[in-house]
């Protein structure tokens, strides 16, 4: 008997309408651990570096975690795979909600598609029944209005739906798969699920998740939900709300949006608005938010109440998570009754919070400057709320201009050309990042932009502070009851760190510091996408109830793997190298790992060449970002050493930081 997972996937050939269940091999879990990890495994075995993102080849992996299903607290995730249209590389994208969870009910831990359907089509799964069917009724739908017409059809308002709006049927590069409150938004995994020809897929399941030591486990749980309790009733003293709760942020239940509006950056990432919020607009946006919120929803086992239902007059009730509160309201430099009515609109529609709004306002900027003319707009309007919405029905449906601006301002600047490309100017990797533009070089976030793959930077950070408290006994009193930390190291790097002097950014804390601080945070997030677990219960925030100390004792007494922090460890820096792997051999390197051009005013090229190539020795990778075969060996990925050795990947020239960054 297989616990906490399975032991079953779901293939699906889109192009012969042939549906297969699949049995897995319990080593691989015990190698990846599930979620994210296996999807990797997957795509390397599976998925050529040649292959096209569009292409029938490339295949579209939506994986519960391995804890997904389980009474583990917050573990929800769906973790959706594949080659991203816009960063061209591997893209993977979480989902909350409660998807994963039913997915497993139904007996399988993911549903893999490939091929392409000739017509649209739903994915119908309900345990041991599933069927490909006809979805040409749901064209053009809306992707909420698309999940409630198939539980009405179904007759079961209990199904859970994935599914894509208007956006991922015209093939937007960063159409998003919308799901209950929750949605796969970056990088374009909704392009592909279009491009398959897949509107939604439908799950119910009724099955039991077994776990291998049941009452361990449920002690476990136990521990956390009480840590949980303890946390909410002692908030952390000397941190912003926006770390201080669990939540991931609670943006729907926070009024108080003086932090994000005066440090974020507004219209095409370039504007920031010191002394915007003034009692007048607090009182404003405070009403605003009142009577828009009809109440706060969590995800599957979760008491975070994070996400909202949200009720505008003259627009269908939708479900609104995160940032996405402000994206539209700061990209277009209006308030936030405009954001909420606009971001319904764009959650049926299906695209990416942070992306849509940074493209269109990046079309406006472009217009407003005479690289863009009313010759490439017909018709666009005069108001600047009405242009944003003109742009996102464009975008969305393909048409004229928007055909452009729906491959993302990395590839549209290339397209309109006459200096658009200057102002694509926030992207890493190809791909839109938050509008976040600040002054001092932080040489943490610096390894973290530069060298993540996760794409979103709040995928990354957590767990370690984003600044120095002021007063060193301040410090003292936040490292008494760190626990969380792998070794107490990491405490003596934040009791020495300083607001000024010498113990101050950006040369503290120190090169290998950084290195060490950095590898931690992705390492949690990492075996979060794993294990499905939600990053504002365990890497996104300060001192979480899920750490690297507990996650082992969770892992034996669900999933009945023998482990411990240093295998835990081992596991995630293997298919964190594999993903990697992929990466490199779809021609990632060292000249990709670097943060928007002008993220921060102070630069400091020497230190930054220092912390590169520091933190890939660090890494076990080459001075090109390419894991070496010495380091791919000792992980167990000799199949992946194998095949850069035969493709000649070590026999290139190693390059060197030479572009501006």
């Amino acid at each position: 008997m297989r616990y906490a997972e399975t032991g079953f996937n779901l293939e699906v050939d889109l192009t012969r309408g042939n549906i297969e269940k699949v049995a897995t091999d319990p080593k691989d879990t015990e190698l990846y651990l599930g979620g994210l990890g296996t999807n990797a495994k997957i795509m390397w075995d599976r998925v050529p570096p040649e292959t096209d993102p569009f292409s029938p080849d490339n295949l579209l992996i939506f994986g519960a975690g391995l804890l997904c299903g389980t009474p583990a607290t917050g573990c929800n995730r769906t973790i959706v795979t594949t080659i991203s249209p816009q960063t061209r590389f591997l893209a993977f994208s979480m989902m909350g909600g409660f998807w994963a969870p039913e997915l497993k009910f139904a007996g399988y831990d993911k549903i893999i598609l490939r091929g392409k359907s000739p017509k649209l089509v739903y994915l119908y799964v309900n345990n041991d029944t599933v069927e490909l069917r006809d979805a040409s009724h749901l064209k053009g739908k809306g992707s909420i209005e698309t999940a409630e017409i198939i539980q009405k059809e179904l007759k079961d308002p209990k199904v859970q739906v994935a599914a894509i709006g208007m956006a991922g049927e015209s093939r937007v590069f960063f159409a998003s798969i919308e799901q209950s409150r929750s949605s796969a938004s970056r990088q374009g995994l909704g392009a592909v699920m279009g491009d398959k020809g897949v509107k939604a897929i439908a799950v119910r399941g009724t099955k039991d998740v077994n776990m291998a030591n049941p009452e361990k486990f449920m002690g476990l749980c136990q521990e956390v939900l009480e840590y949980i309790k303890f946390r909410n009733e002692n908030p952390i003293p000397g941190v912003m709300p926006i770390l201080a709760g669990l939540g991931s942020p609670q943006e729907m239940a926070i009024h108080d949006e003086k932090w994000h509006t005066e440090n974020f950056m507004w219209g095409n990432s370039r504007t920031r608005r010191k002394g915007f919020w003034t009692d007048e607009v607090a009182t404003d946006w405070t009403d605003t938010m009142n009577n828009a919120r009809t109440r706060l929803i969590s995800c599957y086992n979760c008491p975070m109440n994070c996400g909202a239902t949200i009720n505008v007059p003259g627009a269908s009730t939708y479900m609104m998570k995160c940032f996405t509160k402000l994206t539209y309201t700061m990209a277009a430099f209006s308030n936030l009754d405009f954001g909420l009515r606009i971001a319904q609109r764009a959650t049926e529609y299906g695209v990416d919070g942070f992306s849509a709004p940074q493209v269109m306002a990046f079309a406006i900027e472009l217009y407003e400057n005479g690289i863009l003319t009313d010759d490439d707009m017909p018709g666009f309007p005069t108001d600047n709320e009405e242009r944003f919405h003109w742009l996102l029905d464009k975008i969305v449906r393909r048409e004229g201009i928007g055909d452009v601006l729906a491959d993302g301002t990395y590839w549209a600047s290339k397209k309109i050309g006459n200096g658009a490309e200057e102002y694509a100017h926030n992207n890493i990797k190809k791909h839109e990042q938050l509008p976040l533009k600040l002054s001092m070089l932080n040489p943490i976030y610096f390894l973290m932009y530069s060298t993540g793959e996760k794409i979103n930077i709040t995928q990354i950070e957590g767990q370690f502070p984003q600044a120095p408290f002021p007063k060193r006994e301040h410090r003292e009193k936040f490292v008494e009851d760190w626990f969380q930390v792998p070794d107490d190291r990491f405490k003596q790097y934040f009791l020495d760190w300083e607001p000024r002097g010498e113990n101050s950014i950006p040369y503290y804390p120190t090169v290998d510091m950084c290195c060490d601080i950095v590898d931690w945070q992705e390492m949690m997030h990492y075996i979060d996408d794993a294990l499905g677990q939600c990053a504002g219960l365990s890497s996104f925030p300060l001192k979480p109830p899920y750490h690297i100390h507990n996650y082992p004792k969770l892992i034996s007494a669900g999933a009945g793997i023998e482990m411990d922090e240093e295998k835990l460890s081992q596991a995630a820096r293997r298919y964190r190298t594999l993903i990697r792997a992929i990466n490199i051999s779809r021609g990632m390197r060292r000249k990709d790992d670097k943060p928007p051009k002008n993220h921060w005013k102070k630069r400091f090229p020497e230190l930054e060449k220092e912390l590169i190539d520091t933190y890939y020795k660090f890494k076990g990778w080459n001075n090109n970002g390419v894991p070496t075969e010495e380091s791919l060996r000792a992980l167990g990925l000799d199949f992946v050493a194998d095949e850069f050795v035969k493709r000649g990947i070590y026999n290139e020239s190693e390059e060197t930081l030479t572009e501006e960054a």
